[in-house]
């Protein structure tokens, strides 16, 4: 093996590291989108909820759509909509985070780790303080984007035997 070869073997990238960095510029993205996406249709959604719940037919629908359209469903949107803008704030700052966390990984630095944690869960933080803890457990989306973001703190904590603290 000559010199070039080594020196390339000594930076390369764990695999571990490239897959989840790209799955979380991936995600970060959506988060960007989703803030600016919540952020203008905020309004719109309460809307369509309040008219849902006041449609003559709505007592015909089944229960399981009914408790989706709950009198605390209801205080939820209100909550996010009347705190819109610091949500998309929060939300879109908090992607960021994680891709500048993203990116120190790729480095190999430790502390891309811990900003990806920080970024990781403010938003939690965030929409506890404005809209209450029940909006973190509000239904199964909001399990399952628990649960992503346990299971990449966990796959980047196995990864950080190859980070080092720069």
């Amino acid at each position: 093996m000559n010199d070039f070869d080594s020196a390339f073997d000594e930076n390369k990238l764990p695999s571990g590291i490239n897959v989840l960095t790209i799955l979380t510029f991936i995600g970060s993205g959506l988060g960007v989108l989703s803030g600016f996406w919540s952020y203008f249709k905020s309004a719109d959604n309460l809307a369509n909820m309040e008219a849902m719940v006041n449609k003559p037919e709505f007592e015909k629908f089944p229960e399981f759509v009914k408790k989706m359209y709950s009198p605390e469903a209801l205080d939820l949107v209100r909550k996010v909509d009347a705190n819109k803008l610091p949500i998309a704030v929060i939300t879109i700052l908090s992607s960021f985070l994680c891709v500048y966390g993203a990116i120190e990984m790729r480095k190999l630095k430790m502390s891309g780790f811990y900003t990806y944690i920080v970024g990781s869960v403010v938003p939690y933080i965030g929409y506890a303080l404005f809209v209450g803890i029940a909006f973190i457990t509000s239904g199964w989306t909001a399990y399952i984007g628990i649960a992503i973001t346990v299971l990449f703190i966990i796959l980047y904590g196995s990864q950080s035997k190859f980070l080092v603290k720069k």
